[in-house]
């Protein structure tokens, strides 16, 4: 087994570098921290043209154009698809951060009817989910007194938008997904099935049904993982390249190497992770 410390960083493959920072700058409250040229020739991912670091709160996300632009994200995608992979913002004013993101272009909504609210048996978060220019999922969530961690729910913290709690990933076989995350480290943090009126509407399905699986590596620190079974499942993955705007990958940070280090591999669905020391 090998133990993941932290995710360092989610990367998502955007078609245009400007309006991208512009729709996550003005949307939901990230902040530029630099841009720059990328080398993705140890990793394998060769014709990058550039990348960009944007932060809200400790947590970090880049941004990056290939220089031959891939395809784009499929437009009739749904949230069961093994292709969906979200970036999950919690805010601590739902009603002020979605009346932000409403005031801002360039999205559109998965989740019918406004954020909704989940019973207490699913925690009694509230959500909302919607996708960026280039088609990439986001949920808003917002936590209760005493669910999610700590963080989210000090006094200081300036909102509506705090950061990035985790990163969620459709699935076809929990088990199989299950272990492969296990051997990379990570550990179960919480389980729980979502059916219900508000599920179906928070991920615009009929009739949704879906065992979550949420995951943690070793440091408190920083986003986690969460594995999304829909029953049925949706549709697989497609054959994709790296510059596919459908795209995005977790950077995990491990503390033992495994063969080359910096090195991609997919996981069982097909989704992108990045291992580093």
């Amino acid at each position: 087994m090998r133990d993941a410390t932290r995710i360092t960083r989610i990367t998502r493959v955007v078609s245009n570098l400007d309006r991208a920072e512009k729709f996550y700058r003005d949307a939901v409250g990230f902040r530029t921290i630099g841009r720059r040229p990328f080398d993705g020739a140890p990793l394998g991912l060769t014709g990058i043209a550039e990348e960009m670091t944007m932060r809200l709160g400790a947590e970090e996300i880049a941004l990056v154009q290939f220089a031959e632009r891939g395809l784009p994200y499929p437009p009739d995608s749904r949230s069961d698809d093994l292709w969906f992979q979200h970036l999950a913002i919690v805010v601590n004013d739902m009603d002020a951060a979605y009346a932000h993101l409403r005031s801002s272009p360039g999205w559109r909504p998965i989740t019918m009817d406004g954020p909704q609210l989940l019973p207490p048996s699913n925690g009694g978060v509230r959500a909302f989910k919607f996708r960026d220019p280039d088609g990439h999922p986001l949920e808003l969530i917002w936590f209760p007194p005493g669910q999610g961690r700590a963080i989210w729910h000090a006094e200081s913290a300036a909102g509506p938008f705090l950061g990035i709690d985790h990163s969620a990933l459709a699935i076809s076989s929990r088990p199989r997904a299950l272990g492969f995350y296990r051997r990379l480290g990570f550990r179960v943090g919480a389980r729980s099935l979502n059916i219900g009126p508000a599920q179906s509407r928070l991920d615009g399905l009929p009739d949704a049904r879906v065992r979550i699986t949420g995951l943690r590596p070793a440091s408190v620190d920083g986003p986690g993982l969460e594995l999304l079974a829909y029953r049925p499942a949706g549709r697989a993955c497609p054959q994709t390249s790296a510059n596919d705007v459908v795209t995005d990958w977790v950077t995990i940070e491990i503390n033992r190497p495994i063969g080359d280090c910096p090195r991609t591999i997919r996981d069982p669905d097909g989704h992108l992770v990045v291992l580093t020391l």
